[in-house]
This record gives structure tokens, C-alpha cells and sequence, in this order.
């Protein structure tokens, strides 16, 4: 093997399962291993361009980019479907599951704020990142980084006293938000 090999599969055996587990997060079911897959590749087309020291923020970045691209995918799909359900003769039945399953106040919360938090709040609760290394997945400075957190955790809070009130809850004080990296 040449030099570039076995970086690789350095870079492959210490980060495939954070990566799994960063994009299974995001991702339901059998999609999580094609996503995964496509990171790798990428790290492999671009190995110049993996930097030594923030290796695994730098393979988030490019997990976060390759789900966005699926998303789009997603959108572009449930778009033409719509539209075709649309055609004469034919209508689109509300799904009420969603009125049948009872969620927690915060998982209600936390879907109500905007993705860009949600991602935030993701990269520090569930992947544990700092600061520092959340700056380089999202591609911003660290004070960027650090502003962008402070205004998601704010936004949460907000969307945790309406989920009550919406819910026929007298409203309460907002639960710790020490798992939200504050």
C-alpha cells in the first residue's frame, strides 16, 4: 500500500463508527450506510484536503453537506409526488399520525425550532463536540459558533413554554438545558 492507503484507512478505522453514529442521528433506517459511504468517499477523493488535526469536525462538515444533498433529494421526491396526486381524479389524504403520537414537551420543542438550531444543539448534545470543533463542521468562526448556540438554546427555551401552553399545560420553567451544551 502507498502512503495514501493507509491514511486512509487510518482516517477510516478511527472515525467510521463517529460517523455512523453522527449520520444514523439524522438518518432513519438502511440510508444511514449509503450516507456514510458517500462521506467516506468524498474523504477519500479529497484526502489532500483532510486536515491531521480536526480530521473528524472535518468529516461531519462533509456528512452534513451529503445529508443536505439527500434532504433535497427527499424534497424534490414528496414535491413530484404531491403534484401528482394533485393530477384530476385523485386527492391527498391528511396523515393524522402525527395527532395520534404523544411526543415529550422537549422533542416537540426541539422539532419546532429552526433546522440551523437544531443542528447546532445536535453537534454539541449528541456529538459532544466544543465549540471549536462545531465551528469547523458548520464552516464558521468560533465566536460565530458560540452566538449561533446561545440563540438556538434561547429559541429552544421559548418553544418549551408554548409546547405546554399548546398542549393544555399551565406553563413551567424550561428544564435544564445542561445535555444542550449549556
Amino acid at each position: 500500500m502507498d502512503a495514501s492507503e493507509d491514511r486512509f484507512t487510518e482516517l477510516y478505522a478511527r472515525h467510521h463508527g463517529d460517523v455512523w453514529r453522527y449520520v444514523a442521528r439524522r438518518v432513519v433506517g438502511s440510508d444511514v450506510g449509503d450516507v456514510v459511504a458517500e462521506v467516506f468517499l468524498v474523504a477519500w477523493r479529497r484526502l489532500r484536503d483532510v486536515p491531521a488535526e480536526s480530521t473528524l469536525p472535518w468529516l461531519y462538515g462533509v456528512a452534513r453537506l451529503v445529508l443536505a444533498n439527500e434532504a433535497r433529494g427527499r424534497r424534490r421526491w414528496r414535491e413530484l409526488t404531491l403534484r401528482v396526486a394533485a393530477e384530476p381524479d385523485q386527492s391527498v389524504v391528511a396523515d393524522h399520525a402525527d395527532e395520534v403520537i404523544s411526543q415529550r414537551d422537549v422533542a416537540m420543542a426541539f422539532d419546532q425550532v429552526p433546522e440551523a438550531d437544531r443542528e447546532v444543539l445536535r453537534l454539541v448534545a449528541w456529538e459532544r463536540l466544543t465549540a471549536a470543533e462545531a465551528a469547523v463542521v458548520l464552516g464558521c468562526s468560533r465566536a460565530t459558533f458560540a452566538m449561533r448556540l446561545m440563540r438556538a438554546r434561547r429559541r429552544l427555551r421559548s418553544r418549551l413554554g408554548v409546547v405546554g401552553v399548546e398542549a393544555g399545560r399551565t406553563p413551567r420553567t424550561a428544564p435544564s438545558m445542561s445535555n444542550w451544551g449549556g
